[in-house]
């Protein structure tokens, strides 16, 4: 007879190469923590519905506490038999607490529900430690920016010089992303914190037990209304790929403007940057594109995707975190910032001037660009075209101000 727990209508073993096929438990052991912690609130519903007495209670909890100090001794042993982390987990309650008493644990619970609280679980710490990022980051500009707010440089568009604006005001264009992926992240925890564990394979558990009751032992905020729906759930893995894929392009916008800005050409800041740039792979990959509803096979692919976009996000938020906090903007970098400045950048300035004076907008922009115009036949600054030229033009040489044109 097969070894697998689903093996018991088969006559002989599984193939070794389907076995290996079929294991997940390389990747899934990662979720040991979130799985035993399933287990344990599990196991305490099913004594609350009398289906495992207090003295069978105990002796589980406390099997699976035990359990969790091999992992974190790294001494628990992995199988060759164990198919996944579920798998692993009730070969060694058995062993430690035997088979009549460790086989009641699973009662009315499919891994199909279990697997979906591991992930929910193994997720739900996850975006706490990358709000955390998050906001460290968040900070980190917000100081840096206090620290060189008086630093002035120009703002580009289409990598050409448009207006000056201060250092600051750049830096804090990316709080202002980082505020809102960390927002997507808060609505993202929102939404996947319904707790699908009582749901069975796919028609709910038979045993009344209390699945709200497992909902609040586990933090969740409500339990799952539909068993169905709750066990082939993986829209939160969708919605935190996409979340990822999105803060990286953040990420990547940052590092972009880094290495630009660090380059001879520019020289705004001193630092190497060869590390900061790290092209977004392909993180909205969906396995369970064409899956028909409720659990099946295929949703086992979902996690070496997560665990793998979680590891690289959070990676590149350290990073950027690290970098941003130990830019170098003074001195020669602080001269270049400002020798870059040149004063047909203030076309924009000089219509809004104009605008104030009463003329339209039109019209007055139509002025400035003949100021500008005027300037470039003298090969000369805005600042410094004869008053007399000016005069033709209906422009007052007093408007020339760098400081009262800086957002």
């Amino acid at each position: 007879m097969s070894a697998q727990l689903w093996g018991s209508r088969f006559t002989t073993g599984l193939d070794p190469q389907m076995q290996m096929f079929n294991a997940s438990i390389k990747f899934d052991q990662r979720l040991h923590k979130n799985d035993l912690e399933g287990s344990i609130a599990y196991a305490k519903a099913l004594h609350k519905a009398n289906l495992l007495s207090e003295q069978e209670c105990k002796s589980i909890v406390d099997a699976l506490i035990v359990i969790g100090e091999e992992w974190k001794n790294n001494c628990f042993v992995i199988e060759e038999n164990d198919e996944d982390i579920h798998t692993a987990h009730e070969r060694r309650l058995k062993q430690l607490v035997g088979d009549e008493v460790g086989g009641k644990l699973h009662t009315g619970r499919s891994r199909n529900d279990q697997v979906a609280t591991d992930l929910k679980l193994w997720l739900r710490e996850g975006i706490t430690c990358l709000k955390h990022c998050l906001l460290q980051i968040v900070e980190t500009i917000v100081l840096r920016a206090e620290k060189e707010i008086e630093v002035i440089f120009p703002g580009y568009t289409h990598l050409q010089r448009a207006q000056p604006v201060r250092w600051s005001h750049w830096l804090l264009s990316y709080v202002c992303m980082f505020v809102q992926d960390f927002e997507r992240l808060h609505q993202l925890n929102w939404r996947l914190n319904v707790c699908p564990l009582g749901s069975g394979a796919i028609a709910g558990n038979p045993f009344s037990v209390d699945t709200d009751f497992i909902a609040q032992m586990l933090s969740f905020r409500t339990s799952s209304s539909n068993s169905m729906y709750s066990v082939g759930d993986r829209d939160f893995v969708a919605d935190f790929q996409f979340w990822a894929s999105l803060t990286a392009v953040h990420l990547s916008k940052l590092a972009e403007d880094l290495i630009i800005y660090s380059t001879k050409e520019f020289s705004f800041h001193r630092k190497q940057l060869n590390a900061t740039k790290k092209e977004c792979r392909q993180f909205g990959a969906n396995p369970w594109k064409a899956t028909p509803s409720t659990f099946n096979k295929d949703l086992q692919e979902d996690k070496e995707g997560i665990f793998d976009t979680f590891d690289t996000i959070k990676n590149m938020l350290d990073i950027a975190n690290g970098t941003v906090a130990t830019l170098s903007v003074s001195g020669v970098q602080w001269n270049s910032c400002r020798n870059a400045l040149s004063s047909d950048m203030f076309a924009t300035d000089i219509a809004y001037f104009l605008v104030r004076k009463g003329l339209p907008f039109r019209k007055a922009h139509e002025i400035a660009g003949k100021v500008i115009s005027t300037a470039e036949q003298l090969q000369c600054d805005v600042v410094d075209v004869p008053l007399e030229k000016l005069r033709t033009i209906k422009y007052s040489k007093n408007l020339i101000n760098q400081n009262n044109c800086l957002t």
